[in-house]
This record gives structure tokens, C-alpha cells and sequence, in this order.
């Protein structure tokens, strides 16, 4: 069964601007959402979605981009601009202002909305003690809801592997959320 995806590449190859509009708008959030919990600086994040869309247009305009999976190759192209970012610039401070960055409303009830906002803030500092592909993938498939299989496309890494990280990272944000005993 053809996907809005699958036309919207179709219109996307013939450079078709409802069908590139409807990319943008399909993904800008989730990919901003994406750079934005990684690299805790609006600007940057802004920067990676501006980058994300220009390299998705220039590969078209070549005759490449993705044939399948558009929203795993545009979160892959994020990735590997994330990775880019860290690797010029190493040593970050991190301006953890999420409170900006769109949550899923789960609940009606206002007590119980203040508590997951409060669990959520706390898993938030604690994600950064992750190490990079333990964050990756706890950021990929809890925050933006992306199946094991998508997660390895983006991070180019085996399912078994992702897994894995995901097991170790759980167990490691488990260890840091749990009191201690006395």
C-alpha cells in the first residue's frame, strides 16, 4: 500500500513544490524536536533542519535522495550533521531548555500531567550521562516513537546493536532514576 510519503518523493523528483511543501511540513518539527534534545541550543537545531532540507533537495536536484524511507533518511542526514557538530565542537555547554521543545499531552488530569512533567525533567538531566549512541537511541525511539528497525537505518548500525543500546541505556537511566536504599 503506497505511503504520502512514496508520492510525496514522486512530486519531490519532479521538483513539484505542494509535494516539497508537504515534506517540510511532515518533518521539520520531528527533525527539529530530534536536533534540538541532542544538542540542548535552539540555533543549532534550526541550523541542522535548514541543512537537513537543503541536502534532501540537493541530492534530488542530482538525481539521488532516498528511493524509500523518507523520514529515516532525513533523520540519518540529521544524524550525521549532529555527529558533524560534535565533532567540531567538542566541548558544548549545554542549555537544557526543554520546557520549549513539544511533549505529547498524555493526560487531562492537571496532577498528573505535573508529574509526568516533572519525571520527564528528570529523565531529561539524566540523559545526558548517557554516552552519544545510548542518548541517540533513547532520544530516537522515546521521544520521537521510531521502531528498532528505523532507529539502525538512521544510526547505521545492525538492529541487534541498537538492542543493545537500548537495553544498556535503560538499565543505565534505571540505576539514575531509582533512589538509593539506605
Amino acid at each position: 500500500m503506497p505511503q504520502p510519503e512514496d508520492n510525496w518523493l514522486d512530486g519531490a523528483r519532479r521538483l513539484d513544490e505542494e509535494a516539497l511543501a508537504a515534506i517540510y511540513d511532515a518533518f521539520n518539527m520531528a527533525i527539529f524536536c530530534y536536533a534540538y534534545r541532542l544538542l540542548g541550543d535552539r540555533e543549532v537545531a534550526e541550523e541542522i533542519v535548514a541543512e537537513t532540507f537543503y541536502r534532501l533537495l540537493r541530492s534530488i536536484g542530482a538525481g539521488g535522495g532516498p528511493n524509500e524511507h523518507l523520514k529515516a533518511y532525513l533523520y540519518r542526514v540529521a544524524h550525521n550533521l549532529i555527529v558533524d557538530h560534535f565533532r567540531r565542537h567538542p566541548l558544548i555547554e549545554l542549555n537544557l531548555d526543554w520546557e520549549n521543545v513539544p511533549i505529547q499531552d498524555l493526560s487531562e488530569d492537571p496532577v498528573q500531567e505535573v508529574e509526568h512533567s516533572l519525571e520527564q525533567a528528570k529523565v531529561r538531566r539524566v540523559l545526558w550521562k548517557l554516552t552519544p549512541d545510548q542518548r541517540q537511541v533513547v532520544v530516537l525511539k522515546y521521544f520521537e516513537g521510531l521502531s528498532n528497525h528505523e532507529v539502525s537505518q538512521i544510526l547505521d548500525k545492525p538492529v541487534g546493536a541498537v538492542k543493545s543500546l537500548q537495553h544498556r541505556a535503560l538499565n543505565a537511566l534505571r540505576r539514575m532514576l531509582t533512589p538509593a536504599e539506605a
